[in-house]
């Protein structure tokens, strides 16, 4: 089973953070997942909220015109961090984990199906050569579908937090995808088993309790997403 850094290493380290993304790299961990957004000028970048507030203490959109991204750092919550953390574009991380063999890239939901494909196009653009080494995942349909309808040669995940059962299974295959992302509640062994049938590669997120891991572990999972990497090397 393959550790995976949530957001890079969101309990050890500013969270979607060029700073976090090192640490996770010390670690000697090179698998993660992170998030993106696309902004109204077609810029791709790194955050999970389309807000800054919680992160770094300033209220602003994600989306708003004339953005400075040098304004917001991302070290509201880590006042011990020497280092600033501003907000990453989605091009200067994917050239900082370049030796990374596990992406999990996580597109954020959009309005309608007309962003959907011109995020998915941007996104194709950045992502060239890294097809071995990304999986984009979405909550959103409309991003999968998108991927599809383009013949994307790049893996895709559908991530599910409802508790739809095994209609899971029935929607990440219908939009083609080779890859299902189980929130932790809801990834019980009947579901878990039911991935495994039909082929489908996993991962479970956010486990942080070492128990909980090594029963995911014992059932066969491919990716433990966690806040905590280093308790998870220490332990597993």
């Amino acid at each position: 089973m393959q550790i995976i850094g949530h957001r890079g290493a969101r309990g050890e380290a500013p969270e979607n953070t060029l700073g976090g993304f090192q640490y996770l790299r010390d670690l000697g961990v090179r698998a993660v997942e992170f998030d993106i957004r696309q902004r109204h000028n077609g810029q791709l970048v790194v955050i999970h909220d389309d807000n800054f507030l919680r992160t770094t203490g300033i209220s602003g959109s994600v989306y708003e015109e004339n953005l400075d991204l040098q304004h917001y750092d991302h070290r509201e919550n880590w006042q011990n961090w020497t280092q600033a953390e501003y907000t990453p574009t989605l091009a200067q991380v994917l050239n900082f984990l370049n030796d990374f063999n596990h992406i999990e890239l996580e597109v954020k939901a959009v309005n309608d199906q007309a962003d959907a494909d011109k995020l998915t196009h941007a996104l194709a653009e950045h992502l060239n050569g890294l097809e071995t080494q990304v999986t984009i995942t979405s909550f959103d349909t409309k991003i999968l579908h998108s991927l599809q309808q383009q013949k994307s040669v790049f893996k895709r995940g559908l991530l599910i937090e409802e508790d739809i059962k095994a209609k899971t299974i029935e929607i990440a295959q219908q939009l083609g995808c080779c890859h299902i992302g189980w929130m932790d509640q809801l990834a019980t062994p009947d579901m878990l088993q039911l991935s495994h049938q039909a082929k489908l590669n996993i991962s479970v997120w956010t486990v942080n309790h070492v128990e909980r891991a090594k029963q995911l572990r014992d059932e066969g999972v491919q990716g433990l997403i966690t806040d905590y990497p280093t308790l998870m090397l220490e332990q597993l």
